[in-house]
């Protein structure tokens, strides 16, 4: 199954409709969803979902989207199976007025992201020279584009209305999750599985074409409070204990080697995101990651006596450390039940791609819902240099993953509970 031209044009005007909203999520608060414009595209797709042919819809006061859409033709008797992606965007770089570029046939050359006086050069992005004669889509290089997640939420919604118009081909009873503040790590944190009948989910959330994950991260986020004692720097000597020196040499026991910009592949990291703060008070706040988790438990205890060595250089300072648990490596749910990734291979394989499986560098709403006792492996999306003004999308790679999930489902149709 091959998606028409009407489809790819669907899939475009859906995406660019799609990232023109502002969804950017707010780590600092607590409430899900963290900022009210996730309200606006999760009420709009309610109403798609429903015109794409849903027997049930159901969006909860925390943000999290549900449809149904029951089984069909000779599927009837198919497994449930669960597509998710999420609606908000990271805060590490502004959502608001995102300002869509489209490049048609693309030449290889480089491409300008608007007037900003940035660019995609091929050199430092050679995945573009992957896809010459397709349609690149990026922002105008004061924004993020948006197509983590909104590519995955364009790609099933596209792949929704597919199925809705060509109701011959077999599919068992689906179900559809939409959920805010992933980009947070609290994507799930209000989410009740109860909901759900899917034997198992697939996140539309990865990246280069191709790419199939069923390994992440291991993740712990953590946050420091460093309580200095103030006063007139001309009356220091003795007296003043800075609490901004101590966050600094606190920063500096972090070991540069282990750091997201000095490792790759299997090897985890400590990252300071955040820091604010005073002479008086500073709150650093950070992430620890790992594939092992020995190896996250170790990077926890380290931060915990690195607190305890910056209490012993500073006396009288004080040092309060949390380190909170986000997400575990999904692995070890998804390979309970190897059908899923069988499936998804041969999804993959049947849309003309070679399935190529990746490790997370990080994790996704499927993290967590593999935890809570769902399998939820991730499929890629066609998006690069995520949460970046260099975030781009081909357009190419969106209509296979379209393609990838409707393969999913008649496939998911032949198979017996």
């Amino acid at each position: 199954m091959k998606l028409s031209k009407k489809y790819k044009t669907i899939l475009l005007e859906r995406f660019l409709r799609y990232v023109k909203i502002e969804t950017t999520s707010d780590p600092h608060k607590q409430e899900i969803p963290s900022t009210k414009g996730q309200w606006e595209l999760l009420h709009m797709l309610e109403e798609e979902l429903k015109e794409a042919g849903a027997s049930g819809v159901y969006l909860d006061k925390h943000g999290y989207l549900i449809g149904h859409f029951a089984a069909g033709g000779s599927g009837r008797k198919a497994p449930v199976i669960g597509l998710m992606a999420h609606v908000d965007t990271s805060s590490d770089m502004s959502g608001r007025n995102v300002k869509p570029q489209i490049i048609e046939d693309y030449d290889l050359g480089e491409i300008p992201l608007g007037t900003s006086g940035y660019s995609l050069n091929p050199a430092e992005h050679p995945a573009l020279l992957k896809r010459k004669g397709d349609t690149i889509i990026t922002s105008d290089g004061t924004t993020l584009l948006g197509a983590d997640d909104k590519a995955g939420v364009a790609e099933i919604m596209t792949a929704l209305v597919w199925l809705k118009d060509h109701p011959e081909v077999p599919r068992g009873e689906l179900e559809i999750v939409f959920t805010p503040d992933e980009e947070t790590g609290r994507g799930l944190d209000k989410f009740d599985t109860r909901w759900l009948n899917t034997r198992c989910c697939y996140t539309i959330d990865g990246g280069e074409l191709g790419e199939i994950e069923t390994e992440c991260f291991n993740a712990s986020g953590f946050e420091a409070v460093f309580q200095g004692k103030v006063i007139h720097p001309g009356a220091a000597r003795g007296k003043l204990i800075n609490a901004l020196s101590m966050a600094g040499t606190f920063l500096g026991m972090l070991p540069g080697a282990e750091s997201p910009e000095a490792t790759d592949g299997r090897y985890g990291y400590y990252a300071p995101m955040e820091i604010e703060g005073n002479m008086d008070k500073v709150k650093v706040r950070g992430i620890i990651r790992d594939f092992d988790r020995d190896e996250l438990e170790r990077r926890s205890r380290a931060l915990k006596a690195f607190a305890k060595a910056v209490e012993h250089k500073y006396p009288g300072g004080k040092v309060a450390l949390k380190v909170k648990k986000q997400y575990a490596n999904m692995y070890e749910h998804i390979k309970k039940d190897p059908q899923v990734m069988d499936i998804l291979e041969k999804a993959v394989t049947r849309a003309g791609v070679t399935p190529v499986r990746e490790i997370i560098r990080g994790g996704t709403d499927g993290s967590r819902l593999s935890e809570m006792g769902i399998p939820t492996p991730n499929v890629f999306t066609g998006g690069h240099n995520y949460h970046s003004r260099f975030e781009w999308v081909s357009l190419g790679s969106m209509v296979k993953a379209s393609e990838v999930i409707i393969n999913l489902i008649s496939l998911w149709a032949v198979e017996k509970r």
